[in-house]
């Protein structure tokens, strides 16, 4: 089976995390991904550790199925080389700072001009507009600014970033998703246009109900630990030896619950008896709760409460997660070779297709790997051009 985007041809500007992980995933979706990097150097990250046998393992995770060119964007020759990629591709993918483009000569008015079919995606920190549009920012920082360490960590005075670089990785979602809408309008009307995608938008509408709790009663919500702001119980419990997470969303899962752990009698407690009680009256439950779980160990809870259905899981470090059968049956850790590294394990493609299949196709490329391919066979340069485009630094 071929992907569902096979066919389609990505010009890919990006580098570091938000853009290269939009463009990873057209890619396992089965897209062709052209990235362009600085000759000598590459992207940024191809300098972030760890490193295996001299390749970023940080990079190789972002990158994999792609192919790379390299270019010197201030140069006459290398600009003309792009332009002369993106005449024949669907989609163009940057993430530099707004004005960066344009003094290039590049920006999206320009190339949209060129090829008005060309989709021009752009994933920035604060987006091409509004009074932030300029500032640098890092995932740290759309974290702090988008609210969503105001309601992440143990308590208020202990704000706390998310594990991963969700502000990141949630704008390279969303842009992958603006791209898609994109190629449809395309299809409907046969124009391109701009995707305009900021990370602290993507922050923002990821605060999920925490805007309506604020649109609610006034009051910004903040940080609680592990249990929800509004369902209870919905949090992690301690047993004999370790932790488990807890979800009982409605008041029958609650008694079901109660009976599994040999406290029948507390649905009946009226500090216990509804949802919102239990919300309000989690310091008293969680003692009784931890108690009680703490008698038996998380494999012990596991096995009696997968059998009365009762949603709950380990915490898994990455080891566990990397043995987990379901994670295995579902293809979501996956072994590539790359030619210098060597064996490596990435996540798998997120998305499954029941007529054509994402997956990933390749490992990450080493810099300028596609060279020779992109620009001698398809662009039809000699291998003397090539060998004098090297020497000047433009390739």
């Amino acid at each position: 089976m071929s992907g569902p985007l096979a066919g389609i041809s990505i010009i890919d500007m990006t580098r570091v995390l938000a853009g290269p992980f939009c463009t990873m995933m057209l890619a396992d979706m089965g897209a062709e991904v052209i990235k362009v990097e600085r000759p000598g150097s590459g992207d940024d990250s191809r300098a972030f550790g760890p490193f295996v046998n001299g390749e970023s393992a940080y990079f190789m995770s972002i990158n994999r199925g792609k192919k790379s060119v390299t270019l010197d964007l201030k140069s006459a020759e290398g600009k003309a080389l792009l332009l002369s990629l993106i005449d024949g591709a669907d989609v163009l993918v940057e993430n530099f700072k707004p004005g960066v483009m344009k003094k290039l000569g590049l920006d999206y008015e320009v190339l949209h001009a060129r090829n008005p079919r060309l989709i021009y995606a752009a994933s920035t920190g604060f987006g091409q507009t509004g009074p932030y549009s300029a500032r640098p920012a890092y995932d740290l920082v759309i974290q702090a600014m988008g609210g969503i360490m105001s309601i992440t960590g143990p308590d208020a005075a202990h704000p706390t970033k998310v594990g991963t670089s969700i502000s990141d990785i949630s704008a390279g979602v969303f842009t992958c998703i603006g791209i898609l809408a994109a190629l449809n309008h395309r299809h409907r009307t046969g124009e391109g246009q701009m995707v305009d995608v900021a990370m602290l938008d993507c922050m923002v509408a990821m605060l999920e109900n925490a805007v309506a709790r604020f649109a609610a009663s006034g009051v910004s919500p903040l940080p609680i630990g592990n249990r929800h702001p509004s369902i209870t119980p919905f949090s992690t419990l301690t047993t004999s030896d370790g932790m488990l997470a807890i979800a009982c969303g409605n008041d029958a899962l609650f008694q079901r619950f109660c009976n599994l752990i040999g406290r029948d009698g507390l649905p009946t407690d009226e500090r216990f008896a509804t949802n919102a009680a239990r919300t309000a009256h989690w310091a008293d439950l969680e003692p009784l709760l931890n108690e009680a779980m703490g008698q038996q160990s998380k494999a012990h809870w596991m096995e009696v409460f997968e059998k009365a259905a009762i949603p709950c899981g380990p915490i898994n470090d990455i080891e566990a997660l990397s043995a987990d059968p379901q994670v295995i049956a579902r293809q979501m850790l996956v072994d590539v070779v790359h030619p210098i590294a060597g064996p490596l394990k990435v996540p798998g493609a997120p998305i499954k297709f029941s007529e054509s299949k994402a997956e990933v196709h390749a490992p990450a490329p080493v810099l300028g790997a596609d060279n020779a391919d992109i620009f001698g066979k398809r662009l039809g340069l000699s291998q003397e051009k090539l060998d004098a485009l090297k020497a000047n630094g433009v390739i």
